[in-house]
């Protein structure tokens, strides 16, 4: 037997109904706050990534998915969204329309991570970009948008969390006071870190093993390090979120896992997830286009959201849905009539399955199953008299109904 590869997954019903759910209560907001879909390739050169992203990440140095292409380039199965946007962003010129350029995305990203709980080498990722303006107001009309998106797509009792990671100006004060600091306490840190350490020291910051944390918590914050332009910026942005009264939590070695980071970074978390407990995570990317080749200055803001996660956060308060109408015809005149009966229901917008063959009880146990919502029986004496008997399966009455009546009664 031929199995999904180690690290992918199939995603089945009923569980696909929770994804479909997620993904329009995300469009419906992106709509709402004037985002507009972009789809990239899902694969890039690879040089985008490790420019990108970042030489020294973990993502650049052990994750990818990478292979020579027959012309000899070399390809990589896109392990992040960001860097094809801005890529897209600049090769389109996009920084020639009027405005703030917002953006949105959907779509599987591929990391060769280890699998473990809502984490995979495939996975999924709902993510937005608002490019154009390094404004404290859009880095809080961003987060208020991601936890928009989190609430009405069913989560609650998360937690926000933000931090701000300082400039060009500031972060190398900061690094340089870091590595110091780490000089005498890497030897006790993972493996990870210990290299870290020596190449890039904010990303020691960003660890996840548990044993490592209490070094982490005596090592400096970068909060104390902010120059005269990230400080008042940051600033702003916890006011602009205290006037909408959106709780967060400062966080202060609070950094992400990607070197275009700059300023204001945030992250969602959910005690249901375990020690991988990150939902979302986001931040300003003010010099990435630079970086990749962009004349123009093109300031930015993102996040992405980790879809299984939040599906898997959502999915068991999610309440299962049957088919509003099960109906079951006795015999093939009556089938041929329902068939007809259940495309005009169909074109009314009602799910309708109906029983091709089979008696009575099988149809009817086969409906309760299923979960629908009623059952409509259809034979000899309801089609001449064009009367149907429509049963109510959660309470079990029945009664007769014409066709119009069917329509009100499945439409309440």
């Amino acid at each position: 037997m031929i199995r999904a590869v180690k690290g992918t997954r199939d995603l089945l019903p009923p569980s696909t109904s929770v994804w479909n759910h997620v993904e329009a209560v995300a469009r419906q907001v992106f709509s709402s706050y004037c985002y507009q879909e972009i789809r990239t390739p899902i694969f890039e050169e690879t040089q985008l990534f490790a420019r990108g992203v970042g030489e020294e990440t973990d993502i650049v140095t052990k994750e990818m998915y990478t292979f020579e292409d027959r012309d000899g380039s070399s390809l990589t199965l896109r392990p992040e969204n960001t860097a094809s946007v801005i890529r897209a962003f600049i090769e389109h010129r996009l920084d020639q329309r009027p405005g703030v350029q917002k953006l949105y995305y959907m779509g599987p990203m591929f990391r060769r991570e280890r699998p473990q709980k809502g984490r995979y080498r495939q996975f999924f990722q709902i993510g937005a970009e608002a490019i154009g303006s390094e404004s404290p107001a859009i880095d809080a009309e961003v987060i208020e948008m991601v936890l928009e998106i989190l609430g009405r797509a069913g989560l609650s009792g998360y937690q926000a969390l933000i931090n701000s990671v300082g400039c060009a100006d500031c972060r190398p004060l900061f690094i340089a006071r870091l590595r110091e600091e780490l000089k005498d306490k890497a030897h006790a840190l993972c493996g990870d870190c210990q290299r870290r350490a020596a190449s890039n020291p904010l990303r020691v910051l960003d660890c996840k093993v548990e044993a490592d944390q209490p070094i982490i918590e005596t090592l400096p914050s970068i909060l104390d390090y902010l120059c005269e332009r990230c400080r008042p910026h940051f600033a702003a942005v916890r006011q602009y979120l205290d006037d909408r009264s959106i709780p967060y939590e400062v966080k202060p070695r609070l950094v992400r896992g990607l070197d275009y980071y700059m300023r204001t970074t945030f992250e969602v978390v959910h005690g249901s997830l375990g020690a991988q407990n990150s939902v979302l995570g986001g931040g300003r990317y003010d010099g990435l286009a630079e970086s990749l080749g962009s004349k123009i200055p093109s300031p930015g803001i993102g996040f992405s959201i980790g879809e299984d996660r939040l599906v898997m956060a959502v999915e068991e308060g999610f309440p299962a849905r049957g088919p509003d109408l099960y109906v079951a015809p006795l015999g093939e005149p009556a089938l041929r009539h329902a068939a007809v009966l259940a495309r005009d229901l169909r074109r009314q917008g009602f799910s309708v399955e109906m029983a091709v063959e089979g008696k009575l009880k099988r149809s009817l146990e086969l409906a309760n199953k299923l979960g629908a919502r009623f059952a409509l029986i259809v034979g000899d004496n309801e089609m001449e008299s064009g009367v149907y008997a429509l049963k109510d399966m959660a309470s079990g009455d029945q009664s007769n109904v014409n066709r119009a009546g069917i329509t009100e009664r499945i439409g309440n």
